[in-house]
Order: structure tokens, then sequence, then C-alpha cells
């Protein structure tokens, strides 16, 4: 099992769903997020102040799968999110020793679904 996370702009959010959902990849956790990384964010003024903007809006994705659906869920985030300039974002994949539903008391890759 793997714990896929990822940054992306919000504005791709919409296409990342529907590569995901492609894939038969359903169950995503998002949360917006605040971050800056190469693109160091930018100035832009205020009432005659000079302000400089570092945390960019970003949208965190998380997506628990287990191993024959880590490749297919990278790559329809990829295929998603990618424009090709500095911002698009990053994936993160985590192993996830373990997973228990609530509901049912299901563990492992049952539980994932």
């Amino acid at each position: 099992m793997k714990l896929i996370i990822a940054y992306i702009q919000p504005h791709r959010l919409n296409d990342v769903k529907q590569e995901l959902y492609k894939e038969e990849v359903f169950k995503i956790s998002v949360t917006n997020a605040l971050g800056c990384g190469q693109q160091r964010g930018y100035h832009e003024s205020y009432r005659g102040v000079d302000i400089e903007v570092n945390l960019l809006k970003k949208v965190r994705l998380e997506i628990a799968v287990n191993e024959d659906f880590v490749e297919r869920t990278v790559e329809a985030i990829i295929r998603g999110a990618r424009s090709g300039k500095i911002g698009d974002g990053k994936i993160f994949v985590i192993d996830l020793p373990e997973c228990i539903r609530i509901r049912s008391g299901e563990r492992g890759g049952v539980a994932i679904g």
C-alpha cells in the first residue's frame, strides 16, 4: 500500500480529478494549502506599497492506493496537472504500513478498496 501526496495548481484540480476517474481512482482527499517552490512567489503593489507574496495557493491531494494502482495514479495526476511551466507541483509516494476502515474494522489493502 502507498500514500500518494500531490501538490498541484488549484485551477488544475478538475483536470486531475477527471484523469483519476478515467483510471478508476475515486477515493481522494483534497485540502487547500499554501506554499512555494522554484517559482519563489511574486511582487505586487497594494496602495502604493510593494508586497512580496511568496506563499502561493496550492491544492494538496492525498490518495491511498494498493500497489497495482500506484503508477496509474501517478501518471493520471501528471496528465491532469502538467502545463510545462514552473509551479506545476510535486508528487510524493510514501509507504503506507496500515489502513483501517473504521466502519467495518477491515485492515490492509481491503480497507483501501
